[in-house]
């Protein structure tokens, strides 16, 4: 069966929120906060013009997810989309259902003609993950991400 792929709504914030938390201890055994991670998907939803999210569901069922963000390129004169917070329920995982999310990305960014591209940023080590962007068209660029929380 093939999910649907739409735009979350606000109504979505909540299962967005545990997805991210799942995620979270998943990938980095980190404990995310429940109030502090649903404020913040809520508030993107405030904020369209900083991204959005969009839903795979199925039979009624969210069952993955993805945030793009926006960063601007004064090099390109345009934005790139940021693709973050992905995340398959583990039962639907190995589907194609990340795969589908991201064709929308793509076809959403073709319609978007300050898009310059899309980027997403991996862990070194998750090479099921790098296997798949790559397969679908993504290439490692020669930066990395450096950081500094405050």
């Amino acid at each position: 069966m093939t999910p649907l792929i739409r735009n979350a709504t606000l109504k979505d914030a909540d299962i967005i929120a545990q997805f991210n938390i799942a995620m979270a201890l998943e990938t980095e055994n980190k404990i995310l906060e429940p109030a502090i991670i649903l404020a913040g998907v809520r508030s993107l939803f405030a904020q369209p013009h900083a991204g959005f999210y969009l839903i795979a569901e199925m039979d009624n069922e969210v069952v993955g997810s993805l945030m793009i963000t926006t960063e601007w390129s004064d090099w390109r004169n345009g934005l790139f989309w940021w693709i973050q917070s992905v995340y398959i329920q583990p039962a639907y995982r190995r589907k194609g259902i990340y795969g589908m999310l991201y064709k929308r990305v793509k076809l959403m960014a073709q319609e978007h003609p300050d898009v310059c591209g899309f980027r997403l940023y991996v862990e070194k080590d998750n090479w099921i993950a790098q296997k798949t962007y790559t397969k679908l068209g993504m290439q490692p660029t020669h930066y990395l991400i450096f950081e500094e929380e405050c």
